[in-house]
């Protein structure tokens, strides 16, 4: 009884309660004729688009910046590229991939700049992070504004220039790597392509984090003193793990664009920061232990309940505003418990 009581406590209590919830909304998703093929594909695509922006969150723990807080920079940063790719006309996998690769080149530039500045105030760094993601939204606001794209797709209507809020992609790369080797299990879609994608990112990502130079990150993050006294340069260390982040949800916000369909500019990114910081913790993340896994976890249970929830809510309660009151409950719940937990000792 011992073993089960260890083996329930390293897997979570938490994580045991949330599959629990989502089953049972499932069964009664079941009961309400729901959809479920439907429910299922959109949960998978869901986990899929998001899970680079909780992975985007690794780096920054492993070499001992805590969360990401300045998320927001990478984020924009890929707006930037895949922005810049549409204004050119780029369709399909070139589209994607210019976009992808211009994010990269944008977020290695930001991020380099923003560990620089992270790197002056050791120990505040989610509090000041915070501050400088907002501060580059706004700053990026006014750019919308005046940014001279041309692209009647990217530009509004009227009067022909600033960026919309929303531009779409559904002339360009919309859903490029979803199609790529689409497959069905009864009438279940399965996104191949975009899974595909995500799982090698994840795995180089691995082969980093084992690495000479993941180890070191590892090691500065965990013991800086002991890193310090080994030679390491552990200011070089921190730009290199909080740049990696940066460019993760750089590419991140790609791949979650050509799924939903649009970039969200302006304020958008402000409300993308805490999903992807509750995601790592809630699937086992510390500040002192963060593991690729983490990332797969968190984000197959947040997204995977967000997705299941919000229909049998809508059907509980149609021609009313409780399912966005339930998702917001829900989301900010989540989110609440896992800071709560972020200093933990959870495996």
């Amino acid at each position: 009884m011992s073993v089960v009581r260890r083996k329930i406590r390293e897997f979570g209590m938490p994580r045991i309660i949330i599959i629990a919830f989502i089953l049972l909304i499932l069964v009664g998703a079941l009961l309400e004729g729901q959809d479920m093929a439907t429910l299922i594909s959109d949960s998978l695509v869901r986990v899929g688009q998001n899970m680079l922006m909780a992975l985007a969150m690794l780096p920054t723990i492993l070499v001992g910046a805590g969360l990401n807080m300045g998320i927001a920079i990478g984020i924009v940063s890929g707006i930037l590229g895949g922005l810049i790719s549409v204004e050119l006309g780029l369709v399909g996998w070139g589209g994607l991939m210019f976009g992808i690769l211009l994010a990269i080149c944008a977020g290695t530039v930001g991020g380099f700049i923003y560990s620089l500045l992270l790197n002056r105030v050791r120990g505040s760094e989610m509090l000041i992070g915070n501050y400088l993601g907002s501060t580059v939204v706004y700053l990026m606001c006014m750019f919308w504004f005046a940014a001279p794209f041309k692209n009647p797709t990217i530009i509004w209507p009227m009067g022909g220039k600033g960026v919309r809020t929303t531009i779409p992609v559904s002339d360009f790369f919309e859903k490029v790597l979803n199609r790529f080797l689409m497959f069905k299990i009864g009438r279940v879609t399965i996104p191949t392509g975009l899974f595909l994608f995500v799982f090698l990112v994840c795995f180089l990502v691995y082969l980093f984090t084992k690495s000479r130079t993941g180890m070191i990150l590892r090691t500065v993050g965990n013991n800086p003193s002991y890193a310090a006294m080994s030679g390491i340069h552990i200011n070089k260390a921190r730009i290199i793990g909080i740049t990696l982040s940066t460019v993760l949800a750089a590419i991140g916000i790609n791949v979650y664009a050509q799924s939903y369909g649009f970039y969200q500019t302006y304020e958008g990114p402000l409300t993308m920061a805490f999903t992807p910081m509750a995601a790592i913790l809630l699937g086992g993340a510390t500040m002192k232990n963060v593991k690729i896994r983490h990332a797969v976890i968190g984000t197959f249970l947040i997204q995977t309940l967000l997705t299941t929830a919000l229909p049998v809510c809508n059907q509980l309660f149609p021609e009313s505003n409780l399912s966005e009151v339930f998702r917001i409950i829900i989301s900010n719940g989540i989110i609440l418990y896992a800071l709560t937990q972020a200093g933990g000792d959870r495996r």
